[in-house]
């Protein structure tokens, strides 16, 4: 998601984010819609660190969207005949509230590791159709981007916080002693995690990649961080980096930021009306084994070598300056031929699933890889975005998704918010197309409400899905396009560091 004033006094840049978001905001400000959040309510979610303004979008901003042809009423389901919801667990205290957003997951074995808000949850998930939950760690700071290694956790914070600590209270990053990062939890013990570490980077940690190092010895996490302002004396422009962090596994209180690499030493994309400059990076797939790695960072996509753990070079860079909003994630396909990058159109807040929107904004992007070693180029193939139109009251755009092990063929799955969940094909780059699907209707008729699935991954023969209001849901395809994924099993699944599947590694 992207996180549009995370530390309460940093002041939205040049680009508004009603512009980026919907080209059609009016300079006049207006009272929000009965139909839309309160001001009251607008307020509390910046308060829960996030600025996700387009749930606060006036009755003349909305009226120009037509949502003439969303479907579903509140909570109804819809999915086309080849998915079917098996389970589900809704959220439990404390993370029961509207403002304890679901985020990420991880897997491991038995186990889906799933960030919150306000901490994380174990799941026991050796029973697809009846997972419970092992434990919860009340440890807020948003957004809780979460990975699993061994017996190690690691824990994103994105947020100024009074302390590393989970006691910890938000205080604003404009003061010297706030705090954000990294936190190691170590989670031998399922039902109780353990923290042990803490790692602080610049402009804290809105997500992070891990990335096994070349012996068994060490792990590095990439932290993606972005927005660097002049009054954040731990984030000061220009911040055109990432922070490598290198965890000794048997050590890991021994865990340090070994290397800050400038990504873009000519500062990045500038920026334009209705699409973010670049100012750090918001997320970053690796593909270890063929030492690559696909970086989201705002206005760029870049493809990097990474077989130098700790200096990862760009070899390639592309920009979309007519339909990308903000470069939010990658995926490659399995033989690390393709690349699929998220534009997060409106920051996860906004309704931009619909035929006011189009099909090519808030979409997916297909890029070929072409060439070899460093002179490898990413050359854009087709958009892709779901068909399906949602109401105002739902916020949709393309968000997290993770490849199928389909033998011969490239097939995502892919959250999209209120959106749902879209199966979809890309095996032809310039003519993807969509197998299937899972949705829910809108949370409510009467306001916008930020919910849906935040990611949503293929684990050992099933889909499990984080939503952010509802819980962890579980799904199942039964279609003969991914019937060979239900032959790979994986003993842990870190989506954003990349696995090869059938002889690909």
């Amino acid at each position: 998601m992207l996180n549009l004033s995370p530390r309460g006094a940093r002041q939205l840049r040049t680009v508004g984010l009603a512009a980026t978001t919907l080209m059609l905001m009016s300079a006049a400000a207006a009272t929000p819609s009965s139909a839309q959040a309160t001001s009251d309510e607008c307020a509390a979610l910046r308060g829960a660190g996030d600025n996700f303004a387009e749930l606060c979008l006036t009755e003349q901003q909305l009226t120009a969207m037509d949502d003439s042809g969303a479907e579903l009423g509140v909570d109804e389901i819809a999915s086309s005949p080849n998915m079917r919801q098996i389970a589900n667990i809704p959220k439990q205290a404390p993370f029961n509230t509207e403002s304890s957003f679901g985020t990420d997951m991880a897997f491991q074995g038995r186990y889906a590791f799933v960030g919150n808000y306000d901490g994380f949850v174990i799941y026991d998930v050796k029973n697809p159709r009846k997972p419970s939950i092992v434990s919860q760690v009340l440890c807020p700071g948003s957004q809780n981007d979460i990975s699993i290694h061994g017996n190690l956790l690691f824990l994103s914070t994105d947020q100024g916080r009074s302390n590393d600590s989970c006691d910890s209270v938000r205080l604003s990053a404009t003061q010297k002693e706030s705090w954000e990062g990294i936190k190691i939890f170590d989670v031998s013990d399922k039902a109780n995690p353990r923290y042990v570490k803490s790692v602080e980077t610049n402009c804290g940690s809105h997500t992070h990649t891990l990335v096994p190092g070349k012996d068994s010895k060490s792990v590095y996490l990439y932290v993606s961080s972005y927005f660097p302002d002049a009054t954040l004396p731990d984030c000061q422009p220009p911040h055109d980096s990432i922070s490598i962090i290198k965890v000794p596994v048997k050590k890991p209180t021994d865990a340090a930021v070994v290397a800050t690499p400038n990504l873009f030493p000519d500062g990045g994309y500038p920026g334009r009306e209705g699409a973010w400059d670049t100012s750090g990076c918001h997320d970053i797939t690796a593909y270890p084994s063929k030492d690559l790695a696909a970086g989201a960072c705002m206005g760029d996509g870049i493809l990097m070598d990474i077989s130098n753990r700790e200096a990862p070079r760009v070899i390639n860079r592309v920009r979309d300056t007519v339909n990308f909003s903000f470069w939010h994630s990658a995926t490659f396909n399995n033989t690390g031929t393709k690349v699929v990058f998220t534009d997060e159109l409106g920051g996860g807040g906004a309704p931009t699933c619909n035929p006011t929107e189009g099909p090519t904004r808030g979409a997916n992007a297909i890029y070929d890889i072409t060439g070899k070693g460093d002179n490898r180029q990413m050359v854009f193939k087709s958009y892709y975005k779901i068909p399906r139109t949602n109401t105002n009251n739902e916020n949709c755009v393309a968000h997290n998704g993770s490849l199928i092990p389909v033998l011969g063929r490239d097939i995502m799955v892919q959250a999209w918010y209120q959106g749902g969940v879209s199966v979809w094909d890309f095996t032809d780059s310039a003519h993807p197309v969509e197998i299937g699907y899972w949705e829910r209707g809108p949370l409510s008729n009467d306001r916008a409400i930020l919910g849906g699935a935040w990611s949503t991954y293929w684990y050992n023969g099933h889909i499990y899905s984080s939503d952010i209001q509802k819980g962890l849901d579980v799904l199942e395809i039964r279609d003969w396009r991914t019937v060979t994924a239900h032959a790979v099993r994986v003993d842990q699944l870190n989506v954003q560091t990349q696995q090869g599947y059938w002889g690909s590694r």
